[in-house]
């Protein structure tokens, strides 16, 4: 491990609650996933979907309020 971070899951390289799939923190089902923005854009998908589906209900509710 290199840095400050350690995921609870990796143990040798190898995540334990991903089919002990190699570590690769953002793949699906990662539990960093959708939480926090990385590097690499593809891993942030579910993170924009999730910011796309907050504005929405945003709007949806001031919509709501101000016929």
């Amino acid at each position: 491990m290199a840095g400050g971070w350690g995921c609870p899951h990796e143990v040798n390289d190898r995540c334990t609650k991903i089919q002990n799939l190699p570590c690769d923190p953002g793949m699906k089902g990662c539990v960093l996933a959708g939480r926090f923005v990385f590097a690499n854009e593809e891993k942030n998908q579910r993170l924009r979907e999730k910011a796309a589906r907050q504005t929405k209900t945003a709007n949806d509710d001031e919509s709501a309020m101000h016929p």
